[in-house]
């Protein structure tokens, strides 16, 4: 099996040690190279070739939001990005450049590997506490399918210009399944689930599932 390589983008030494020594012991991935801030990563990229970058968000001379800018233009590799519980508006601007998700800091091992084999499966991935804190919904709240109340219903997410199909592929995503557990869900292929999240997304002149799966808790974009 092909190793996932991964480059380490972070300005704190522990962080970029530690993540590697986990990586490291695990046959399935490759650190290729460790950076301390985003200008680094992208040198190591043009000359490594890698799969994903765990991409800090804030560091000297280029930040995590720059860089992964630049990564997704020039197709270097998909980008994960670590992030802390304060970063919430430095992560939506890094989700509207490309990233591919965000990863909490204070994760466990299992999760990093996790996530990384989503993001480099296609998966944009999220992290439930983030997505909370995002979309201004509590703990408490379910994600299954309940959106915020805001008030002002023409603000919301309007089911109108969908077919029963897509609301149920919309619900999944915001239930944060991945393709594979939505077509296992809904008894289709995975082929056809991503061709209706890929459709429902140009329709809402959306980026990413992420941002789909905001809008359908919130109503916004």
């Amino acid at each position: 099996m092909e190793k996932i390589k991964v480059i380490i983008a972070d300005d704190s030494d522990f962080v970029r040690d530690g993540m590697k020594i986990i990586l490291d012991v695990d046959d399935e991935f490759e650190v290729i190279g460790c950076a301390a801030n985003g200008k680094e990563a992208i040198e190591i990229a043009e000359k490594e070739a890698p799969d994903v970058f765990l991409m800090d968000i804030q560091m000297p001379v280029m930040d995590g939001i720059e860089a992964t800018k630049y990564i997704v233009e020039k197709n270097l590799g998909k980008v994960l990005i670590l992030t802390t519980f304060d970063d919430d508006e430095l992560v939506k601007q890094a989700l509207k450049n490309g990233a591919k998700g965000y990863l909490i800091k204070n994760h466990t091992p299992e999760r990093l590997k996790q996530m990384i084999k989503s993001v480099y499966s296609g998966i944009s991935v999220v992290e439930e506490k983030m997505l909370g804190t995002l979309t201004g919904i509590g703990e408490d709240a379910s994600l299954s399918g309940s959106k915020k109340t805001t008030g002002n219903t023409a603000d919301g997410f309007d089911p109108s210009g969908y077919t029963e199909r897509e609301l149920d592929i919309i619900r999944a995503v915001a239930d944060g399944l991945s393709n594979r557990e939505i077509a296992e869900k809904l008894f289709i292929s995975e082929g056809t689930v991503k061709n209706y999240i890929t459709n429902i997304l140009s329709k809402e002149n959306l980026s990413h599932r992420t941002a789909l799966a905001v809008y359908y808790l919130t109503g916004k974009k």
